[in-house]
């Protein structure tokens, strides 16, 4: 049977990415001023603006506006034509967390109410679908180019989408690729997709001994113009890119955004902790994909519902590979934050390429 999967990820300027990188650099921040810091910050941009609004609960005082500042012109945006500098406005508003919220954690108990999936599939190196391993390995690649001054035409922001054809439900070729991405308008589209083929897209598909699809099937820029990218053309908002941060929409996802918040919050440990079990299911080749999901109630150290899906594909028996999983992780918050070690200011680094696939994140380890 012959069917298709297209996902696509955001370079690490793109707007929605510039907030989770600030929220996640006040959560590194606040962690590293004290490691059972409470974090949840909501960062906004638009054309020269930033808005940072949330709870903090830290002993120390942090510079915000610094931080801020400081993310802001790692990613390029250096030059008054783009209408969006690290020299633009910020306005702060931020308080400490609810006591309401805290006395529950303070207990050892789940900083929020939600669900949460994590996926794995043997069909990549990483263990994770295709589609959304080229998408991010594009923009990556894209942004490379850019700092680099390989490319020096490029300009922050950026998006990619792959389409990867599937026969019997094994990926077997790409069939599109496209790449949006702002230049400088001195550089003609059609010169600018040449250089990309050559010095993005055709490493990144040698690498996983794929073929370029057809050439009328590499689109960049589909209106066949932009030349400035960032806020300026398109606000940001922190968490408005989960399916960009998991699985590209091959696994499911329970919801909550991961960027903005301390690894109390569930929405983000919860997730890493599935991620992690079914990533070590499917290496230790007991399934070929699987799915762990759980579910939360605030306040609670243990999880109310825990499910591990193989999809069909399992090797072992479910209760062998449910009782593998028991023996790795059992769930409770207080378990997760110290077998992942999630008290550490590890957490900026996450906001680009995904948080799933990067064999230096804790979650991604094989036990």
């Amino acid at each position: 049977m012959i069917s298709s999967f297209t996902s696509e990820s955001v370079a690490s300027g793109h707007p929605d990415k510039i907030c989770d990188q600030i929220s996640d650099a006040i959560v590194d921040e606040a962690i590293r001023q004290y490691p059972k810091s409470r974090v949840a910050v909501e960062t906004l941009v638009t054309i020269n603006r930033i808005v940072l609004a949330g709870e903090v609960t830290c002993p120390k005082k942090l510079d915000y506006e610094k931080l801020t500042r400081k993310v802001i012109r790692s990613l390029g945006y250096t030059k008054n034509i783009y209408n969006f500098t690290y020299k633009s406005p910020v306005s702060i508003y931020i308080h400490q967390q609810s006591p309401d919220i805290s006395v529950g954690v303070d207990s050892g108990g789940a900083g929020d109410q939600g669900m949460m999936f994590g996926y794995a599939t043997d069909e990549t190196p990483e263990l994770m679908p295709l589609p959304i391993t080229l998408a991010h390995k594009i923009v990556e690649r894209l942004d490379e180019m850019r700092q680099s001054a390989k490319l020096p035409f490029l300009r922050p922001d950026g998006k990619s989408e792959v389409k990867v054809i599937y026969e019997n439900g094994r990926p077997k070729s790409v069939e599109h690729v496209i790449i949006a991405v702002p230049h400088d308008p001195k550089i003609p589209n059609q010169e600018v997709k040449i250089k990309l083929i050559k010095y993005v897209i055709l490493p990144v598909l040698t690498k996983y001994k794929l073929k370029l699809p057809d050439i009328h099937k590499i689109i960049v820029n589909g209106t066949g113009k932009w030349e400035i990218g960032g806020p300026a053309s398109d606000t940001g908002v922190t968490g408005r890119k989960i399916i960009v941060d998991s699985y590209g929409g091959m696994g499911r996802h329970g919801g909550g955004g991961f960027s903005g918040k301390d690894p109390t919050k569930v929405d983000r440990s919860g997730a890493y902790a599935c991620r992690y079990l079914a990533k070590n299911i499917v290496a230790h080749k007991l399934a070929s994909k699987c799915e762990v999901r759980v579910a939360y109630l605030i306040g609670q150290r243990e999880p109310i519902d825990k499910q591990i899906d193989c999809f069909g594909t399992e090797k072992k028996n479910l209760k062998i590979i449910s009782d593998f999983a028991d023996n790795l992780l059992n769930f409770s918050v207080g378990d997760i934050l110290e077998k992942l070690d999630l008290q550490r200011p590890i957490y900026q680094k996450t906001a680009r390429y995904g948080h799933f696939g990067n064999k230096n994140y804790p979650w991604e380890k094989i036990a």
